[in-house]
């Protein structure tokens, strides 16, 4: 992950860092100093470079380039010296050049969530079908009017094997959904480029700005089942006032929908919100505090009837602890503590709100009204 940005001399002097330990220092595209991984994975470390510069003899004056005036080359000595410690983040840094202390500071996580990165860290792609549309959803994304195009596409398909009726009410919870993701995006200050309905997948809210954070992570992800969740606490009180069918059946559906999101498997949002509290554990108490919390889940999933919901959530839990390993090269900047126990809190409670919503209906006695859990108990 990018942990600082300095100016020096036209260029920008770049660090880089994991939670493994390994720095890399930057200047421009130049990597001047680097710092395997260790044991001690934070600490104080000391980066030290030099560099050549040419001065014109007949001025005195630094140039970038070669003077005509037969120039001097001269080494100028720089070191770097930060202090890093990573939950909670503070970095705490000195830049001289020469002896002579040019720039001392600290950052935190919020100077972190707020910068731009000078090189965005990209995974690899995979080739894969839901990958090329996407692609294909990239390429068309400028254009306004794909936005209309993909939500009439998606409001006649989903009309042609339901009802027109059933696709209004999908799509508005897709969109509320949604739309939970963007208030997040613009909390956090990232432009977005809006909601786009995607027939048969679902929606997808997009930005073309890149998260530096694990918070960041949480928030963003999270946002949209909490939306959901309030969108069908709306619907409930709107059944109890009018006793309208219509949106009990929303309320429930609604419900059912958020909750899968809210599933420990990548690419969907409770994959990502797990994914950040358990890769933020730096022991392997974490790990195993998450493997039993797990373990819990799927508990209480069996001993309630909801067969899918347990079956899920082993699949998806197996996924993160083998990746458990991978959390140190990551580029987004754990949660410390605090961080991973209100996640964690707001996660269940979600999650329990969600479940809440079915068991409700469910108990009606109404046969479409008890199908969400039905399906969970398949």
């Amino acid at each position: 992950m990018e942990l600082l940005q300095l100016e020096h001399f036209g260029k920008i002097l770049r660090l880089e860092g994991s939670m493994a330990g390994w720095q890399q220092l930057y200047w421009g595209e130049q990597i001047v100093s680097q710092i395997t991984a260790s044991e001690a994975a934070q600490g104080k470390r000391i980066h030290h470079f030099e560099f050549l510069k040419q001065i014109d003899s007949s001025i005195g004056n630094i140039e970038s380039e070669v003077s005509m005036d037969e120039p001097v080359q001269t080494k100028i000595q720089c070191k770097l010296e930060v202090d890093v410690i990573w939950q909670p983040f503070k970095l705490n840094y000195s830049f001289h050049v020469d002896e002579k202390l040019v720039k001392e500071a600290s950052r935190d996580a919020k100077d972190i969530e707020q910068q731009t990165p000078v090189k965005v860290v990209t995974e690899p792609k995979k080739l894969n079908v839901m990958g090329l549309g996407l692609l294909a959803l990239k390429l068309f994304k400028s254009v306004k009017l794909i936005k209309v195009v993909l939500a009439g596409a998606s409001v006649a398909a989903y009309s042609w094997f339901f009802s027109f009726q059933f696709a209004a009410s999908l799509i508005a919870c897709l969109v509320f959904h949604e739309y939970g993701h963007i208030r997040a995006m613009k909390y956090f200050g990232m432009k977005t480029k809006g909601i786009y309905l995607i027939p048969f997948v679902g929606g997808l809210a997009v930005t073309d700005e890149k998260i530096n954070t694990r918070w960041q992570d949480v928030v963003i992800s999270i946002m949209g089942p909490t939306f959901g969740l309030i969108l069908s606490l709306l619907c409930m009180l709107i059944y109890w006032a009018t006793d309208s069918e219509f949106f009990a059946g929303l309320a429930a559906f609604n419900a059912l929908l958020n909750l899968f999101n809210m599933l420990p498997i990548l690419p969907l949002d409770g994959g990502h919100i797990l994914k950040s509290i358990s890769f933020s554990m730096n022991s392997k108490a974490g790990l195993i505090a998450c493997i039993l919390g797990a373990l819990f889940g799927v508990v209480v999933s069996y001993s309630l009837g909801l067969a899918l919901l347990g079956f899920l959530l082993i699949v998806g839990s197996l996924e993160i602890i083998f990746e458990w390993r991978t959390r140190f090269n990551s580029h987004l900047l754990p949660l410390d503590g605090y961080g991973q126990l209100f996640s964690t809190v707001w996660y269940l409670l979600t999650v329990s709100g969600l479940v809440g919503v079915i068991f409700y209906f469910a108990s009606s006695g109404d046969h479409l009204l008890s199908l969400p859990l039905q399906i969970l108990g398949n």
